[in-house]
């Protein structure tokens, strides 16, 4: 989710290590200005401070207003990036979530993922593979030559065990690197606003539906209370009015399409 202008300020103050003080001082904007700013019941901003704080922090006043992800390069050329033309339809589709991939690109094991990921596409480690299992193979026929064991023989078991699959062990490593990057990004959003939440929406459903039918309301009262709760308003408390609002929002859920729970059927 992207930051409000009260957050971006803040955030900007707080990796400089300054107070609101410090930075009326060092901008020669008052402290109250500064502090109504960065204030939840945020209002407007001047045209002068915008600028000033842009200059100060060295980022885009684009930046601030929260028109741009991008801090210190708003006209970077494509040319630089080395974008190919699919990339940038892609970019421009909205098909995939472009702050979460920049995120995956600045994770700090994603050159390691990219590393690896050219070795196994390249071919690198194939040749690399290819030539200890050859060496394998002569120290097993040559065993097998002299002492003919058994395929059972423990020595010879381990031999044919150190065999590697070259593309089976490079997937494996990427597989690695992959998993690695997506752990530490679900964690850095497991307190985000629309995040999933820990209890089970299907449950609370089933549970409202229940609640609702047995004081005789008709099902669609039932998605209708469902809804309430998981934006936790209190159904009762709304006047007609905002029912019948909140009706016709709710008629674009999924939810009042099949509002009745389906137990017992598979």
């Amino acid at each position: 989710m992207a930051l409000t202008i009260q957050e971006r300020l803040k955030d900007l103050r707080v990796e400089r290590g300054l107070t609101l003080e410090q930075l009326a001082e060092q901008t020669h904007l008052s402290k109250s200005a500064l502090g109504s700013y960065e204030a939840e019941d945020f209002k407007d901003i001047s045209h002068y401070a915008l600028i000033k704080l842009a200059k100060f922090y060295s980022v885009t006043a684009d930046y601030l207003l929260g028109l741009s992800q991008t801090r210190n390069h708003p006209n970077a050329d494509l040319a630089d990036l080395r974008l190919s033309d699919d990339m940038i339809v892609l970019l421009k589709s909205g098909l995939v979530d472009n702050s979460l991939l920049c995120e995956l690109a600045v994770h700090p094991d994603f050159p390691r993922l990219m590393a690896d990921l050219e070795i196994y596409v390249n071919g690198i480690a194939g040749k690399q593979v290819q030539s200890a299992n050859a060496i394998i193979d002569a120290v097993s026929a040559t065993i097998m030559k002299q002492h003919n064991p058994s395929l059972s023989d423990p020595q010879l078991r381990q031999l044919i065990a150190a065999h590697i699959d070259d593309d089976s062990f490079c997937r494996y490593v990427i597989q690695q690197d992959i998993n690695k990057i997506a752990l530490d990004l679900r964690e850095a959003h497991k307190d985000d606003f629309f995040s999933v939440p820990e209890d089970n929406p299907l449950e609370d459903f089933l549970q409202t539906a229940d609640e609702v039918a047995s004081e005789g309301n008709d099902p669609e009262q039932a998605a209708l209370a469902f809804i309430c709760k998981r934006l936790k308003l209190n159904l009762k408390k709304l006047s007609e009015e905002e029912k019948k609002w909140l009706k016709k929002i709710a008629q674009k859920s999924d939810l009042l399409k099949n509002p009745k729970p389906q137990r017992g059927r598979k």
